[in-house]
């Protein structure tokens, strides 16, 4: 049998997760996990409806320090800790969507959107 969560408890688990990445960093990765680009969480880190976060940035668009395809991203804290892997990235139904996933050095990088939702 699975594991559900009520709605309350969601939500809960959502907020946590935003305060504990607030002004942290997101890291957009290619297949090999070297970083292509790296964006600021805003110190509030966005906010919760229901058991959806939606990521808020100091900027969206920020030049990118490396070149390739991205691949998936990263969350760190503002420890710099790397605790939240795996996430998708695209230019559509993924986790963070970019304006384009073909990245050379130095060219600007930008989010479109980004929310992340808890698990059944």
């Amino acid at each position: 049998m699975s594991v559900n969560y009520n709605a309350a408890v969601k939500t809960a688990r959502m907020t946590a997760t935003r305060d504990y990445f607030a002004n942290g960093s997101l890291e957009i990765l290619d297949g090999s996990n070297n970083v292509l680009a790296t964006f600021g969480l805003s110190a509030g880190g966005g906010t919760i409806s229901g058991d959806t976060w939606t990521l808020t940035w100091d900027a969206t668009t920020v030049a990118a320090s490396g070149a390739g395809t991205a691949a998936g991203a990263r969350l760190k804290n503002s420890g710099g800790s790397s605790h939240l892997t795996g996430l998708t990235v695209g230019t559509s139904g993924t986790d963070i969507i970019i304006d384009n996933t073909s990245i050379a050095s130095g060219q600007d990088c930008t989010i479109v959107s980004s929310t992340l939702q808890h698990a059944t």
